[in-house]
């Protein structure tokens, strides 16, 4: 549901592939970028589950985030809505955060803090900071705008594709570029490594594990790594569902301080 990067489909044509890859296998940069990203935020036409965080750091120590992920779309590979409802440990407890995905602008983003009864607009410039504490971003939440970025084939082998983008905007965000490694057979990114000004690998996100739920290929379980800081974030899906007809009431702003109870328990 959630793994995070997303690609569009807004981007300058071009066709490269392997030298031993049959015709059969050519695909455009276009029809590459919309299969992996309806493959990795529009399963169905809602979605719901049960969460995990585990932060684990250098020396080991680990942190819990446990949260419920609601999504409905508003078109395929369109706008979107996400809400999130944390329920674990006690200092995040009732923390709900908020996205309006929009294709053609900026996201519209909030971050209820309960201690506080404070709810916290996010900025386009905070979308790439820790999500909670762990060491997902916000953005790898619902997702980056994949107009945002210019795609390239650069590889492909009997199994998989390789993908390099890079920001049109350099300045607006940390990475010079990332390179996705994406498999044919579901189209999922299984993993999405970031480069630094240097051409460093500073951070990796791998998807560990892929399950058929309802007919659909699903990540179960990944994985992002801060090669910088030598912290690792493990992240868990449990009991996903899709197409369960999430009215529209409830992605708005009351959700935040009153989120709907009967959406947020498994069925």
């Amino acid at each position: 549901m959630i793994t995070k990067v997303i690609i569009s489909i807004t981007m300058t044509a071009a066709l490269l592939v392997g030298n031993h890859c049959d015709a059969k296998d050519k695909v455009s940069v276009d029809d590459l970028v919309s299969n992996v990203n309806r493959a990795s935020y529009y399963a169905g036409d809602d979605g719901r589950s049960d969460a995990r965080m585990i932060v684990i750091d250098k020396d080991g120590n680990k942190q819990l985030r446990q949260f419920v992920i609601l999504r409905k779309d508003r078109e395929d590979e369109g706008d979107q809505s996400f809400l999130v409802v944390f329920s674990r440990p006690t200092d995040v407890k009732d923390t709900v955060f908020l996205v309006d995905k929009k294709v053609k602008s900026d996201d519209d983003r909030w971050l209820y803090l309960p201690g506080l009864d404070l709810v916290k607009r996010i900025s386009a410039g905070d979308k790439r900071t820790s999500f909670v504490g762990t060491d997902y971003y916000y953005e790898d939440v619902s997702g980056r705008n994949p107009a945002l970025d210019s795609h390239h084939i650069i590889n492909q082998t009997e199994d998989t594709y390789l993908l390099k983008s890079v920001p049109k905007e350099s300045g607006e965000v940390e990475f010079s570029y990332y390179q996705s490694t994406i498999s044919k057979e579901t189209f999922l990114p299984m993993t999405v490594e970031y480069f630094n000004d240097d051409n460093k690998l500073y951070r990796k996100v791998e998807v560990v594990e892929v399950k058929e739920i309802e007919g659909i290929p699903t990540v179960i379980k990944s994985q992002v790594k801060n090669l910088e800081t030598g912290s690792t974030t493990l992240l868990q899906f449990r009991k996903p569902r899709y197409n369960l007809g999430i009215p529209d009431d409830v992605f708005t702003t009351r959700s935040l301080r009153s989120p709907p109870r009967q959406w947020l328990e498994a069925k």
